[in-house]
């Protein structure tokens, strides 16, 4: 199967009217396969990504900046756990967002994940990132009082205000060598009901159980509203969204490994051309090698 044909269906081009509750959470785009068969179709992704990161990191001229966002049990930690286990650590980092410190208070909203973007050759994951400022935060606007913005906040302008700011730094990212691959991770409301019951019934699975998400999931709407508004106004052609249904695991995680191989791809990365003055160099140091 191939995958990256299916990249155009998820990815919002045409953002302006998007709606999330249009949106299939179980497309599979007619593909009915097993758990082995997609594994083994993953597979020839993770291969690929292999020499693609590689390369990436020999020509040390890009970063690829990849951002997981989804409601809580959408498979975002095992999205990254399988897409990423064919990448080299050296040239990768995870950083996954909590809740705010102190000291990251006393800076703009960016600044946090600004520190944590990927040097050049290599591949940075944000699990969740920046968008929570207007997702988390918009659905619970008291977190805003909290924040140490200046006063008064308007709060009929600031998540125009947000989108923008975000807009423009991905675009800054773009143009100075990070390219920016975004997922949301679309899970329906039965499906995470199914996903909490298996967290309570298997104990391996406890610790990844919170009350407070049972809480957020009474927040539903507000959620959905909030992920529409933030898709809307950030998916541009520099860094655009990729909603992917996400209540078949491994459907989610085939197109989130096609999407990665494509940018990879496009950026055509390549090792360092050696000129003739190195390559003197080295029939040198292989006739010094074999002399000895």
């Amino acid at each position: 199967m191939n995958t990256t044909r299916l990249l155009g269906r998820f990815r919002i081009d045409k953002p302006a009217r998007f709606r999330l509750a249009a949106q299939d959470c179980a497309d599979t785009c007619g593909f009915d396969m097993s758990k082995d068969e997609a594994k083994a179709a993953l597979k020839g992704d993770l291969e690929k990504l292999t020499h693609l990161q590689e390369r990436l990191y020999a020509h040390n001229r890009w970063a690829v900046l990849m951002i997981f966002q989804g409601i809580d049990a959408a498979g975002k930690d095992s999205a990254i756990k399988h897409v990423m286990s064919g990448i080299n650590p050296q040239g990768c980092e995870v950083t996954s967002f909590k809740a705010p410190s102190a000291e990251e208070l006393d800076h703009d909203f960016l600044w946090r994940c600004a520190m944590r973007v990927p040097t050049r050759g290599r591949i940075g994951i944000f699990n969740r990132s920046y968008y929570e400022e207007v997702l988390v935060v918009r659905v619970h606007p008291e977190i805003l009082a909290r924040q140490q913005l200046p006063e008064p906040i308007d709060r009929k302008t600031i998540w125009q205000q947000r989108f923008e700011s975000i807009r423009g730094f991905e675009r800054h990212l773009t143009r100075t060598g990070t390219k920016v691959l975004k997922f949301f991770l679309h899970i329906s409301k039965d499906e995470q009901r199914k996903r909490f019951l298996e967290r309570l019934d298997d104990p391996e699975k406890h610790w990844k159980f919170n009350l407070g998400d049972l809480a957020e999931r009474k927040l539903w709407n507000r959620y959905e509203a909030a992920y529409d508004d933030m898709i809307r106004h950030t998916s541009i052609p520099e860094a655009p969204w990729y909603v992917v249904p996400a209540d078949d695991k491994w459907f989610c995680r085939m197109i989130i490994g096609a999407a990665l191989v494509k940018t990879l791809e496009d950026l055509r990365p390549h090792y360092p051309r050696v000129d003739e003055a190195m390559r003197r160099d080295m029939k040198r140091a292989k006739k010094a090698l074999l002399a000895e």
